[in-house]
This record gives C-alpha cells, structure tokens and sequence, in this order.
C-alpha cells in the first residue's frame, strides 16, 4: 500500500515556473514507476510525466516536453515535478499516482488502474 501527497501547487503568470512534490509512505522494499496527471476543469485526466523505480527512466506527455521535468530521491521517497515557461493551458488540477505494473507510455494512458493517488495540488497560471 502507498499513500501520496502532493504539495507546491499554486498561483504563477504564463512563463514563470513552479516545482510539485509529492511525498510517498511505502513499503521500501516494493517498487513502484511514479509520475504525474492533471486535469482541467471540464477536462479528463491527462497524463503528464512518469518515471521507474531506478529514476533513469522518463516519459512525457507531447505538451509538456522540454518543459517539464520529473524527477525523485528515493532516499526522501520524494517525487518532484519541475515546471518551466508555464502555459495558462497548464491550469489544472495536479495529482500524483503510483504504479507497480505499468509505467512508461502505459502508465501515462492509464490502461489499466493505477495502484494509488493523491488528492491533488492545484496550479493556476494566469496569462
């Protein structure tokens, strides 16, 4: 079992940026690809970032490449989202989601369900 909270979410103009964190309580012994989703109002959830267990491998939704950058430390069971040159099309509900049997492309589609999630941290970017 693992429970996720997300934190970092906030109010920025278009091209400034913001830094998400999501802090993991789990077994440390499971292993588990962590990324990110979000979701307008009016929206379905899209997935935005993902990374393995090992951290050296990424994936990325089209829209955010070159932006964004995911990223953790396992020593902290921290899962970070680093977020540049923000769009007002990147409003949207942020939440962090835990998988341990599908990660990459897979875990961005959301294919099959994911192992848990968290309650969302909200960022607004203003033109």
């Amino acid at each position: 079992q693992v429970q996720l909270v997300e934190s970092g979410g906030g109010s920025v103009q278009a091209g400034g940026s913001l830094r998400l964190s999501c802090a993991a309580s789990k077994n440390p012994y499971s292993r588990y690809c962590m990324g990110w989703f979000r979701q307008a109002p009016g929206k379905g959830r899209e997935g935005v970032a993902v990374v393995n267990a090992d951290g050296d491998s990424t994936a990325y939704a089209d829209s955010v490449k070159g932006r964004f950058t995911i990223s953790q430390d396992n020593a902290k069971n921290t899962l970070y989202l680093q977020m540049n040159t923000l769009k007002p099309e990147d409003s949207g509900m942020y939440y962090c989601a835990a998988a341990r049997f599908a990660c990459g492309s897979a875990f961005l589609r959301n294919v099959n369900p994911l192992d848990a999630w968290g309650q969302g941290t909200l960022v607004t970017v203003s033109s």
